[in-house]
């Protein structure tokens, strides 16, 4: 550097020397130079930096703006969105749920349904900015003064979703912010979440195909109706076949792209949450949780509590009437909107099936507090918007409804509920209406039920469905209080009802016979029901707390439960048999084979009740795997009492025990009936007149796969273990080597008898001996339980069963097997149960000693 300065100053004196040498030789005289006269120019002014920060309101929502007032204000410039949000709302909850309102077809999924929801919060953050955090309740302290109300805050802080400049101030009271780019963007709380699109095979967003439909706002609710267009995940090309996840939609494959409708609503939570109604679980409702954290408490509470409508009084002086006894109207009903897009013959029945729960309601102090409703076409109102519950209709092949609720997580009230219905449920209650009572209700004994039938089956179904949205759980142990005997007694049907509970799965009355002359078949609002919306919308004006309505409610609920028909039965039980999906009565043995006694009068008619000219025997062989599939349900309804344990829900309070095994009695019946009618081959099934038009078998390996699930069914491993503990803690009690001997002398049951083993129980033969031999080397089972006071969810824990009985009672039977095979060889005679005796007998050598 030194170098290159003094060569640049040396250059610049000899360029200097030259010029003052040229103008001499010029002969010229220079002109004078004249004193400088003006004062040297002022020092530049920096530049000045742009002004940041809020802009004057006017300046950014100018009057080019249309405007909405609302929760939030919203204002659209040209194609820009804008939110006035006023400071009344910074750290409010506001609960969001996102729903598809258009969706490409093909793809399960469709217009109406939800995609995701969550809380979220507005923040004021630093320099400017508004930040929008989304908020998980997980833990909780119930009395922000206190210290440990901070150590709660610093485990739980929640993720910022999104950040927005603060374009302008309105009085210092609310804040601008644009969001045009945060909502037709692909945020996921507003948009479809990873799991749906690995699904779909849905990849990124394409934002110039991506827009805002528009933004409208409400007084509690701002809706957000949005354009997406995503890119799919490249097909790939494989020559060997590979699991993948998901697939494509339709329009996915033909386009490159798929493009959906959303709608997101925004709806403000109640600043004050409504009083929670601790869990309780002798009664079925669904229910949130999070750990409560108290200052003086030596542990945290997992605070549990019901999931529920806010039912109240318009004035003290009404709850004072409702004291009395007097029925009283709501503050605000529960209302259900029936989609206008709805077949208009059916509306009326989606409608009285709501109207139906009227009953319970009153016997809980409300008049009118639930009903449907017909929506007008013409009218504003939005099928999305989240102040409206609606039953929504889908175009669909799905044969299936259901009944969600959105709710306050942080107190359980329940905000809205949009129900689903799919047109091809219809196909689902005709082909289980006639499947369980053709026997005896000719209405049934056709391809096509009329409209008031199968309206009244959608009736059936819509009142299941509003129990849901209305925070009841499925009570399956409900259909147990009934007395079998019961199900065939006209009279006592008639005033009852073949369940307790329309929230059962009881479907209809498959025990009733055509001699019985009974016509009602229907699940209706049972006594269960009406105690369950008595426990949950009960007011009590006097109570101050939610502790103090416990109090009062456990003495209710131990006054109801002393009645079987208002007792609650879980989904969700591993091993108590009264609690089971599609059974009726006390008693599974006789109900099935009532249940077999129909089927077996349906089948040989199906042919005739399915014809039509023209039309292949596609419908006949959709009933009669129908009639398979209600038979299978039977077989497992019995199954489960074997190894079973009755779970009764109790408190301190109560007497009894919450825990007691199935009688060895029922146990025996149990196993009785799998050997007549299951083991015993169940040759009614093989109606030639049917199977010759639908399947070029003959049955054989349909029977066997009936016979060989059932059987792994009963030696499941949990089963196992459950009865080797019971049945070794008590000899009153049934247990594994009872249930060995009993199936070993029915299935092996020729070995004395000498009759020749046809080809059905030959292959049953080799179905027990290889699950038997199995049994010498089992592996590790899990065997689970709900715990105490849960909602939901188990306890588990792992078994190892090598280390059991199991594999030393699995050999004995083998080795007695084995020597009634050697002695039953000799008097053989048939050629090919000879060959099957050698065969099994040598299968057994093998698995005993296998290094032989």
């Amino acid at each position: 550097m030194k170098l290159l300065k003094t060569t640049f100053l040396s250059s610049l004196a000899f360029c200097l020397a030259f010029g003052t040498y040229a103008q001499k030789k010029d002969d010229k005289k220079p002109e004078e130079t004249k004193p400088a006269t003006t004062a040297p120019a002022a020092p530049a002014k920096p530049a000045e930096a742009p002004k940041t920060g809020p802009k004057p309101y006017k300046e950014v929502i100018t009057s080019k703006a249309i405007s909405s007032n609302g929760l939030m204000t919203v204002h659209k410039i040209d194609e820009k969105f804008f939110f006035e949000v006023s400071d009344t709302l910074i750290g409010r909850d506001i609960m969001t749920v996102t729903r598809y309102s258009k969706t490409a077809a093909g793809g399960g999924i469709f217009g109406g349904e939800e995609v995701n929801r969550q809380v979220v919060r507005w923040e004021k953050g630093p320099e400017n900015k508004l930040f929008l955090r989304s908020i998980t309740f997980i833990i909780a302290s119930p009395d922000s003064t206190k210290p440990i109300f901070q150590s709660v805050k610093n485990s739980s802080a929640d993720p910022i979703i999104g950040v927005f400049d603060i374009k302008a101030l309105r009085k210092d009271t609310s804040s601008v912010i644009e969001v045009t780019d945060f909502f037709k963007g692909d945020n996921q709380v507003f948009s479809l979440d990873p799991i749906n699109k690995q699904f779909l095979k849905i990849a990124g967003l394409q934002p110039d195909r991506s827009f805002i439909q528009h933004i409208r706002t409400y007084p509690i609710n701002t809706e957000i109706r949005t354009t997406k267009t995503f890119s799919v995940v490249p097909p790939s090309v494989s020559l060997v076949p590979m699991p993948q996840i998901g697939q494509y939609l339709p329009a996915s494959r033909d386009a490159g792209v798929v493009t959906m409708e959303f709608n997101t609503s925004m709806i403000i939570l109640p600043k004050t949450p409504m009083r929670k109604r601790y869990f309780d679980p002798r009664v079925g409702y669904f229910a949130n949780q999070y750990a409560n954290f108290g200052e003086e408490s030596q542990k945290s509470d997992n605070e549990i509590f019901a999931v529920r409508w806010k039912l109240e009084p318009k004035s003290q002086a009404d709850a004072e009437r409702q004291k009395r006894g007097e029925l009283i109207e709501p503050k605000k009903p529960i209302i259900y909107y029936i989609d206008p897009a709805t077949p208009q013959k059916w509306q009326k029945y989606l409608k009285a099936g709501v109207d139906d729960w009227q009953v319970a309601f009153e016997k809980a102090g409300w008049k009118n507090a639930i009903r449907g409703e017909y929506m007008n076409p013409k009218d504003s109102m939005s099928l999305e918007d989240a102040r409206y519950s609606v039953i929504r209709y889908f175009a669909a092949d799905i044969q299936n409804a259901y009944g969600p609720n959105v709710h306050d997580p942080r107190s359980g009230e329940i905000l809205e509920s949009h129900i689903g219905w799919y047109h091809n449920v219809m196909r689902l209650l005709r082909n289980w209406y006639l499947i369980q009572t053709a026997a005896s209700d000719p209405r049934s004994r056709m391809k096509n039920f009329d409209d008031e039938l199968m309206g009244q089956l959608i009736r059936f179904v819509s009142s299941h469905e509003v129990g849901h949205t209305i925070g009841l759980r499925h009570n399956m142990g409900a259909s147990s209080a009934t007395p079998v005997e019961k199900l065939r007694d006209k009279d006592w049907v008639a005033k009852n009802g073949h369940t307790s509970s329309i929230m059962d799965y009881a479907r209809f009355n498959y025990v009733a016979q055509p001699e019985d002359g009974i016509t009602d078949f229907f699940p209706r609002i049972g006594d269960y029901d009406i105690w369950a919306i008595q426990w949950a919308y009960k007011y009590f004006a006097d109570a101050q707390s939610a502790k103090e309505e416990k109090a009062i409610l456990n003495d209710l609920t131990k006054e109801a439960v002393k009645d079987p028909r208002k007792r609650f039965g879980t989904e969700i039980s591993p091993s108590d048999p009264r609690y089971q999906t599609e059974d009726l009565s006390d008693n599974a043995m006789k109900a099935s084979d009532y249940g077999i006694k129909n089927l077996q009068r349906i089948l040989p008619n199906l042919l005739e009740w399915s014809k039509e000219n023209g039309e292949t025997y596609k419908e006949l062989a959709e009933l009669y795997a129908n009639v398979s599939a209600q038979y299978r349900r039977y077989i497992g309804h019995v199954t489960k009492n074997i190894g079973g344990i009755y779970d009764t829900p109790k408190t301190y309070d109560m007497e009894g025990n919450v825990f007691e095994v199935v009688p060895k009695a029922m146990q025996k019946d149990a196993v009785s009936f799998l050997n007549r009618q299951v083991f015993e081959t169940p040759t009614w099934l093989l109606d030639k007149n049917v199977l010759n038009k639908i399947n070029p078998e003959q049955g054989v390996e349909a029977v066997k796969a009936i016979q060989e699930t059932s059987l792994n069914s009963l030696f499941a491993g949990d089963r196992m273990v459950r009865l080797m503990e019971t049945g070794s803690a008590s000899n009153a009690n049934y247990n594994l080597d009872e249930l060995m001997t009993d199936l070993r002398s029915s299935i092996w049951s020729e070995l004395k008898t000498k009759k020749t083993i046809d080809i059905y129980r030959r292959n049953l033969q080799k179905v027990f001996i290889e699950k038997v031999t199995s049994l010498l080397n089992p592996g590790m089972t899990t065997v689970s339980f709900i715990p105490q006071g849960a909602s939901y969810g188990f306890e588990s824990r792992s078994v190892d069963l090598k280390k059991t009985d199991l594999p030393s009672i699995a050999r004995a039977h083998l080795e007695s097997l084995k020597n009634e095979i050697k002695a039953a060889l000799p008097l053989t005679i048939d050629k090919m149960s000879k060959y099957h005796l050698q065969d099994v007998l040598q299968r057994i050598e093998n698995a005993l000693n296998p290094n032989k």
